[in-house]
């Protein structure tokens, strides 16, 4: 899955990166393969046999656009995860919202590291909880 990844420079031997969809994932490396390397090392160990759920990616540069990062010079890249080795997977859930509240949502996760998954995933762990369900991490 091509996930996007913000990278800037970390100091003047290297490279730091962050997920907007998978907000823990921090990576680092002093060669941007490294960085690579390390970015996919690292959504593995978070995920691996977890029961927290994988985020449903943002395909969506405009997405990504309102998402102040840092204030670093850093780009934005779509970076190709292979989540074969991954047993926790998210699905993807389609439903329809009044344009205008979308909007509103949008307007809700400007802050690093949220998304639309995360507004949308919180409330229903929240009320599978208040319903005595088993919460997920």
């Amino acid at each position: 899955m091509q996930y996007p990844l913000y990278v800037h420079r970390d100091g003047p031997a290297g490279f730091r990166s962050s997920f907007p969809d998978l907000p823990r994932a921090v990576a680092r490396g002093h060669l941007f393969d490294e960085l690579k390397r390390n970015a996919q090392e690292v959504v593995e160990l978070m995920y691996d046999r977890s029961e927290q759920l994988i985020p449903a990616l943002t395909c969506s540069t405009s997405e990504l656009q309102p998402l102040d990062m840092d204030y670093e010079q850093g780009i934005w890249i779509f970076m190709e995860i292979n989540l074969a080795p991954v047993t926790s997977e998210a699905v993807s859930v389609q439903f329809s919202l009044p344009e205008r509240l979308l909007q509103r949502v949008d307007a809700a996760t400007t802050e690093p590291h949220s998304t639309r998954s995360t507004f949308f995933t919180l409330p229903a762990v929240h009320e599978l909880g208040n319903r005595g369900e088993r919460q997920l991490s």
